[in-house]
């Protein structure tokens, strides 16, 4: 099989905008290029023992996305390039160029985990199941994934600002119910249950997320009776809401993207308990207010705004 590589030429300040651009059409395997230094806790993060002698850093960066090769690429390529202006008006695109190469069949299932390595959150500690546990982690809750190709690792922003939120409110052994909007790999459901949650639904569209959050699972010896995982969109599946129930939920969590989260809100309501907590992430900072008004339009209460780089937690509450 052949893939096609589109290179957008950008700036590093845009790079993460561009990134987020790219994942609310639907694209995956971002791949990011810039002469930036890495920091002392990446240089750590990725074992590199003897750094590369690069390029003065001229704040350029080149965002690279690959699309199997199908022979026509109008359509996709005018919905970036009318994503890239409308970037504009948020930060310094800079050239906004895009050049195509050809490349040959890629191990996507495979290179990336070269990269994914055990990392903690507070008293957590996230690993992939190929790597052994240190000494200095055996008293942490274990949380071992294979993200597959659902992919979700626990280490991006968005998903350690829900981990963080899970741990302040989750009550332990209070059988509470969590929703997890998205649950990809299932890294916050596992989460949920292992803080103490007493039972997890799951939904997403991707019916590969099915199996590799059930694998994961089973990999972190939790019971199959703890969990429910359905494919469906909540935005418009009555069947699914059904399914999943409604003022089921102490905690509905969704860490997805803003452009969902938002049709999504008037939703969430209905699946919470009165007194239930929404926490959800996935929203880049520019987006932070949209999604605030679109909560707080459901009747919902802002508790908390929580941030990491740049991407933003929000946490709410049904009165």
């Amino acid at each position: 099989m052949k893939w096609k590589k589109f290179t957008i030429q950008t700036t590093t300040e845009a790079e993460d905008f561009l990134s987020a651009m790219l994942d609310e059409m639907g694209i995956e395997g971002i791949e990011i290029e810039n002469n930036v230094p890495l920091t002392k806790d990446e240089q750590s993060g990725m074992f590199i023992d003897f750094l590369p002698e690069l390029p003065a850093d001229e704040g350029i960066s080149y965002v690279s996305f690959y699309l199997e090769d199908t022979g026509d690429d109008s359509e996709i390529l005018s919905r970036v390039r009318a994503g890239i202006e409308e970037q504009r008006q948020f930060v310094d695109v800079g050239e906004g160029s895009i050049t195509v190469s050809e490349t040959k069949d890629l191990d996507w299932m495979n290179n990336w985990k070269e990269f994914f390595h055990a990392f903690s959150i507070e008293n957590i500690v996230i690993k992939p199941v190929w790597e052994e546990l240190k000494e200095e982690d055996q008293d942490k809750i274990l949380i071992e994934i294979d993200p597959g190709i659902s992919f979700g690792t626990g280490k991006h922003e968005t998903t350690q600002l829900c981990i963080r939120q899970l741990l302040k409110y989750i009550q332990k052994d209070q059988g509470q119910k969590a929703l997890d909007v998205g649950c990809g790999s299932g890294i916050l459901s596992i989460v949920a249950l292992k803080l103490g949650a007493g039972s997890v639904v799951g939904t997403d569209i991707d019916e590969n997320c099915m199996v590799s959050a059930k694998e994961n699972m089973k990999m972190n010896h939790l019971p199959e009776s703890s969990a429910r995982f359905y494919m469906g969109n909540l935005i418009d599946d009555q069947e699914l809401l059904r399914k999943v129930g409604k003022e089921s939920f102490d905690i509905v969590v969704a860490n997805i993207l803003a452009d969902v989260i938002i049709p999504m809100a008037p939703v969430i309501p209905s699946c919470l308990k009165p007194g239930g907590i929404f926490i959800t992430s996935g929203i880049i900072d520019f987006k932070e207010a949209e999604v605030k008004n679109a909560i707080e339009a459901t009747g919902l209460e802002i508790l908390e705004i929580n941030r990491q780089g740049e991407w933003v937690n929000l946490t709410a509450v049904k009165k």
